[in-house]
């Protein structure tokens, strides 16, 4: 049988420090779609993780990406400098952030926060606006909206979850096999979450996005922060994020 999806795993260690990303791949009639795709200069990690769930970087069709940051489109440039035949997809609001046309808002956000930080913050501060700065942009071969329909998956619908980003998506299976939610929620023990509320452009919108996930009962949603979070190990309820 064929399967419907994959759930990567992107390990990034650095002085100690060590995050888990996780792209999925969603497997349809014709398409084989990446769901973000981590930070810049991933490229060799991504290729090698998808070399290691036998998914041969190749048969990618079509990079969707869930929004605008950093840790989610950085290394889509390379990939589609590597495999010119991938259509890179978002939504429309998100695009012209992602494409350069215009300038991105996480950057906008952080240069706000610059300002505030005290002193022994604002090296940091500053160096992370220049890692927005230099993330690649990359042209984009198609929008999607909420309500769009694809074979991705057996079935899925994009569904429109702003809050975290004006525009952010996520993706549904239609027969409630899984939600891929991007940034839209983080699992938290037992709970689906608000993603880093601090970043949040719309808390409110963001919240509401989290609990419309919440209302679909989905068997698993698959957090690009946190892994997967499977329905029988929680209530399906949704929470706060602190």
């Amino acid at each position: 049988m064929r399967r419907a999806y994959a759930v990567l795993d992107l390990t990034y260690v650095n002085d100690g420090w060590e995050q888990h990303l996780h792209p999925a791949v969603l497997f349809g009639g014709e398409d084989v779609v990446l769901i973000d795709c981590g930070y810049p200069g991933s490229l060799a990690l991504l290729e090698a993780e998808l070399a290691r769930r036998d998914i041969p970087p190749e048969r990618i069709t079509r990079l969707l990406l869930t929004h605008q940051d950093d840790d989610h489109m950085g290394a889509a440039a390379e990939l589609k400098a590597r495999y010119p035949g991938i259509q890179v997809m978002a939504s429309r609001e998100e695009a012209p952030y992602i494409s350069g046309a215009l300038k991105n808002l996480r950057l906008q956000q952080a240069e706000r926060m610059q300002e505030q930080l005290p002193a022994e913050q604002k090296a940091f501060g500053i160096q992370f606006c220049e890692l927005l700065r230099k993330a690649p942009s990359v042209p984009l071969d198609g929008l999607v909206s909420g309500g769009d329909t694809f074979d991705w998956g057996g079935g899925c619908e994009i569904v429109a979850t702003p809050g975290h980003t004006p525009g952010h998506i996520s993706v549904r299976a239609l027969d409630g096999a899984f939600v891929v939610t991007g940034d839209a929620a983080v699992t938290e023990g037992q709970k689906l979450a608000v993603a880093n509320p601090e970043y949040c452009l719309d808390m409110e919108r963001a919240q509401a996005s989290l609990e419309k996930l919440a209302r679909y009962h989905s068997r698993c949603y698959i957090c690009y922060h946190g892994g997967v979070w499977e329905a029988s190990a929680g209530d399906g309820g949704a929470s706060h994020s602190h």
